[in-house]
């Protein structure tokens, strides 16, 4: 199974990229908005060619888990993401994942590293319950 993890900004949508069978979370690059293909475009295209098979999404939640304005935007921009696209989107708690990606070395971009905890956070979980 393909998963994908998105870190949505406005500016850039962070990815992160795991296959369960190897279990190694990987930074999958950025996604901007170009001319004449917008960002939901160009990431329900890039679903489409890698087959991926769940998308799971960054949700940023304040201390108490209680949702603010930035909760509102990624909720609507996965509404929309599903709309287009036919899998499962799920989200996971972002809390703290830009200040670790800070931490991290590599030569990914902070929004990829964001990606990976988030979809590292999401495996233990999913993990957790089994």
């Amino acid at each position: 199974m393909n998963i994908l993890g998105i870190d949505f900004g406005t500016k850039n949508i962070g990815l992160a990229w795991v296959d369960i069978g190897i279990g190694a979370v990987l930074p999958y690059g950025i996604i901007k908005e170009e001319k004449g293909k917008n960002k939901l475009t160009q990431l329900a295209d890039l679903i489409n060619e890698e087959r991926i098979d769940k998308v799971v999404v960054g949700l940023p939640q304040g201390l108490g888990g209680e949702e603010n304005t930035n909760t509102k935007r990624v909720r609507a921009f996965a509404d929309e993401l599903g709309k287009i696209i036919n899998i499962p989107i799920e989200f996971m708690n972002e809390m703290f994942s830009s200040q670790q990606a800070d931490r991290m070395g590599g030569g990914a971009s902070r929004d990829e590293k964001s990606a990976m905890i988030i979809l590292e956070d999401y495996l233990v979980q999913i993990k957790s319950k089994s």
